[in-house]
């Protein structure tokens, strides 16, 4: 018993393509077959019979082989660093699902076999123990947030354990509700409505406010801001071009460490009873957002993108936003 309460080492894995599949058909051959008949109703449709005939000889499995790589190549790399970070401590392999209720009081570093998502997603909830991020397949992910092939992530942890790792602050964004529900985005934040209706809230940022409908508020970090964000910033550019009008160049994507958050709200309806001229801005640190929802069902908030985690923001839900105390610590190399 005392060995779960002692220092440990955790991984972060992930649920690999395959490993999905095999979820919802039970067995490789019959996701092999459902594959298989897939492609062959799209290939007789579309007319073309030599790729059917081919498809029915079992010259057309690329696709199936290459989701059996992936996860062994993915098995492999877990097996490997599980033996490989022996440092005479636990070594502890969790799956994403559980990050949200896994206690990190204890770690003394964090490796994130990754895709790069599972880096953000994993530091909303490790506090500030490193993480060390480990691309278990270059071929296939380009790791932004991954600087770490398998063979370099031993060296990365030792240095974490002797307190030498070469590190990256980055900022957080945080969503605190009235009655003490919180959120935190290691990318953006969205506040809105689950589904493609209008959110009606009213929004203050310092003295000023109104009642808006909009597609909802984006609130994006310095990470998050050459992402969803700026996909926002390129429609808005495009929209004014093909009408004639001079744009500005869009805003420099923030520091990883900027101590700031970028927001914008996305369509926002000018009407009777809404407004539209609080559209855009920048979020100091010690400064903060603040959104009262009169939606009446289908409010949610959610961050980096996994709309499974959410926060409800029905009629009279006050939501505070703003940067968050907690930093994400990154071992770079």
């Amino acid at each position: 018993m005392g060995a779960s309460f002692s220092p440990r080492i955790t991984i972060v894995t992930r649920e690999t393509r395959m490993k999905g599949l095999l979820k919802r058909w039970s067995t490789k051959g019959m996701m092999e077959f459902s594959f298989k008949r897939a492609r062959m109703a799209a290939a007789i449709q579309s007319g073309d019979m030599s790729l059917a005939d081919s498809i029915q000889s079992g010259d057309e499995d690329a696709d199936f082989d290459d989701l059996e790589e992936e996860d062994q190549t993915y098995q492999n790399s877990v097996t490997f660093l599980t033996k490989e970070l022996d440092f005479g401590m636990p070594v502890h392999v969790i799956d994403r699902a559980y990050v949200p209720t896994y206690d990190f009081g204890l770690c003394q570093a964090v490796v994130v076999v990754g895709q790069d998502g599972l880096v953000a997603n994993t530091a909303k909830y490790v506090g500030d123990v490193p993480i060390v991020g480990v691309n278990p397949d270059p071929s296939r992910f380009d790791g932004v947030l991954l600087p770490f092939h398998l063979d370099r992530a031993r060296g990365a942890v030792s240095r974490v354990l002797n307190r030498q790792a070469k590190t990256r602050s980055v900022t957080l964004a945080e969503v605190t509700l009235h009655d003490g529900q919180s959120m935190l985005a290691f990318n953006d934040l969205f506040i809105g409505v689950k589904s493609h209706v209008s959110a009606r809230y009213q929004i203050r940022v310092g003295e000023r406010a109104e009642s808006q409908s909009s597609s909802g508020v984006l609130v994006s970090t310095g990470a998050g801001s050459t992402g969803w964000m700026s996909s926002v910033f390129n429609m808005a550019a495009g929209v004014a071009s093909s009408l004639g009008a001079i744009t500005s160049p869009k805003p420099s994507p923030l520091e990883w460490d900027d101590p700031k958050l970028l927001w914008v709200v996305r369509e926002p309806f000018i009407s009777r009873t809404s407004s539209a001229s609080l559209v855009a801005g920048l979020l100091n640190e010690g400064t903060q957002m603040e959104l009262q929802s009169m939606t009446p069902a289908g409010g949610v908030i959610f961050s980096d993108g996994i709309e499974t985690d959410f926060l409800e923001f029905n009629s009279g839900t006050l939501a505070r936003i703003g940067v968050a105390p907690q930093r994400a610590t990154l071992v770079v190399k």
